[in-house]
């Protein structure tokens, strides 16, 4: 088997994102016209763009995502642009629908939130793990152990 190259990773990934905007379009019983119109796209564009003729730009997803009333993130998500990502949903619709931001920028903030998600949820654990030790009980050492122990320093 003969692995796909980037063209085609890139024709298939524009497929399941027109794939994905025709039945968010349907779902919401929104017409291909008023969704283009909503979009500020032509009919034939977006129709490109759900036959996965076309890959959309983030902005485009994003014009799109506000006419589905979805977030940019799931579009973005499913485009392959941005990887899915834990933490507030809402946070990270907010970064990416920030119009005065660019797509670098978006990035970055991004990553930024998640390196802080991710030292934080490290500083919990050891945290967790050190309360842990410190909750283990400590068995009494028995007397004859104590004593053997003297005797060895009384010699």
């Amino acid at each position: 088997m003969i692995a796909d190259g980037p063209r085609e990773q890139a024709k298939r990934s524009g497929a399941a994102i027109g794939e994905f905007i025709r039945e968010q379009r349907q779902q919401g019983q929104v017409s291909l016209r008023q969704l283009a119109r909503l979009a500020g796209v032509s009919n034939p564009y977006l129709s490109q763009i759900e036959r996965g003729l076309r890959k959309p730009s983030a902005e485009i997803l994003q014009q799109i995502a506000k006419g589905l009333r979805i977030s940019a993130e799931q579009l973005y998500v499913r485009a392959g642009i941005l990887e899915y990502r834990e933490g507030n949903q809402e946070l990270v619709a907010a970064i990416l629908g920030d119009e005065e931001l660019g797509e670098r920028q978006k990035q970055v903030l991004l990553d930024i939130y998640e390196s802080f998600r991710r030292e934080n949820a490290q500083r919990r654990a050891e945290a967790e793990s050190s309360a842990l030790a410190t909750a283990l009980p400590v068995e009494p050492v028995p007397e004859t152990v104590t004593a053997a122990v003297r005797s060895m320093g009384a010699e």
